[in-house]
């Protein structure tokens, strides 16, 4: 059996040799995605100079002594927030000015309104300001031209909001890759329906089309396909034509059922290995030729469905990172004491689902059910998936382990 580490080397040497699709997006629509290009400011930021306060603009030379001996001047007028016709600021008076309000011609400096009585009609001023007080020069976060963003940045909320000041309608991004999401098997009924006698609800499809989603990549559930495997290849190629990856569950182990392996491996374009790891043991991967010519990342997981999530979590995610430019990174890891014991299997590297208690000593984690590949209940209810090296046959309680978070580690009242 294939190391853990080995199998993911191969997928990401894999995928770094696929083209990236870019294209420019309006610029609010660059959010969850990667900048394919340098990006410098077409305006100054602020374009004006503009109040940092709600106060009163003023001559800065005008209020000598103020602190001292408080100066009163008339009130002119307001400058609210979005008054856009220009305003000159007579010498002898002061004119009302709310935050980001642009400063007048004349003005070189604003009193903060706690420093004042408040007035409407004059106004007792006690500060003596230094001219530049309490204003934003123009450009003074970025000045026109100016390198704002480098090519490789991900644009996340904070990142947006600059973007989106910088004058620019449309940038060019590397677009998060489309995933198709096929489950096969003649058992499968629709999510929706009632499981029978011999059959099971297709939860891998939408669980995986929900991760994905999660994880920023744009997915689709493919309607499941029955053991066939014309029926199979048929719809494959179908969504290779209008998708950048496509994952598969079911099919993929040794069976005398087992259609995508049957498919895949015949043609060559998929490589199906065992991989020491539990659960997921049965994995394929492939670049596939679609029928425009583009080759595309085929990973076919294991049909039960914690032994998907497994997989997707630990190979299929860091690929598709990969394929949107974002660094190929796994699930964060703490370390955790483990309460239980528990034994493994020999040779293969466990991901055994727990969940975290905080204690004063640190992270401690127990079993969140029974770890069959099946069992839903404790993969939704884990916090986390321990790590058991392959050369460990069982864990005994107080060994320390590596955890890979599935969820946000929350606050000691949530774990307790």
């Amino acid at each position: 059996m294939m190391p853990v580490d080995e199998h993911l080397r191969i997928l990401l040497e894999a995928c770094a040799t696929v083209p990236r699709r870019t294209s420019p997006v309006p610029v609010a629509e660059a959010h969850g995605c990667v900048l394919a290009q340098d990006v410098r400011s077409a305006v100054d930021v602020p374009a004006f100079a503009n109040s940092a306060m709600d106060g009163y603009a003023v001559r800065a030379a005008e209020l000598a002594g103020a602190g001292d001996r408080p100066v009163v001047l008339p009130v002119a007028g307001d400058i609210p927030a979005g008054r856009t016709d220009r305003v000159t600021l007579e010498p002898g008076t002061t004119l009302r000015i709310m935050t980001g309000a642009a400063l007048p011609d004349g003005a070189d400096a604003v009193v903060p309104v706690e420093l004042t009585d408040g007035g409407t009609q004059r106004v007792t001023l006690r500060q003596e300001p230094l001219a530049g007080a309490h204003v934003r020069p123009a450009g003074d976060d970025l000045s026109r031209d100016e390198l704002a963003l480098t090519a490789g940045t991900f644009v996340d909320a904070r990142v947006l909001a600059l973007l989106v000041s910088l004058g620019h309608p449309r940038v060019e991004v590397v677009l998060p890759p489309r995933v198709a999401v096929l489950s096969t098997g003649d058992e499968l009924v629709e999510p929706g329906g009632a499981a029978g006698h011999g059959t099971v609800v297709d939860s891998n499809g939408p669980m995986l089309v929900a991760v994905l989603r999660e994880h920023g990549f744009t997915a689709e559930r493919v309607r499941a396909v029955a053991d066939d495997e014309q029926g199979f290849r048929a719809r494959l190629d179908e969504v290779l034509l209008t998708h950048d990856a496509v994952i598969t569950t079911g099919g993929v182990s040794a069976g005398a059922y087992d259609t995508v392996k049957a498919v895949l491996a015949r043609d060559g374009e998929v490589e199906f290995r065992g991989i020491a790891m539990q659960p997921g043991k049965p994995q394929g991967f492939g670049l596939v030729r679609a029928g425009d010519g583009r080759r595309v990342p085929v990973f076919t997981l294991p049909g039960n469905p914690v032994s998907a999530m497994v997989s997707y979590q630990v190979f299929v995610a860091p690929a598709l990172r990969l394929l949107a430019a974002r660094p190929a990174e796994g699930l964060a890891g703490v370390e955790a004491v483990a309460d239980d014991g528990w034994r493994t299997s020999a040779g293969r590297t466990q991901l055994a689902r727990v969940r975290l208690r905080r204690e004063d000593d640190g992270l401690h984690a127990t079993l969140a059910g029974g770890q069959g590949s099946h069992v839903l209940g404790a993969l939704a209810h884990a916090d986390a998936l321990a790590v058991v090296p392959a050369e460990v046959d069982e864990v005994l309680p107080g060994a320390r382990l590596t955890c890979l978070l599935l969820r946000p580690l929350p606050g000691k009242e949530s774990l307790a």
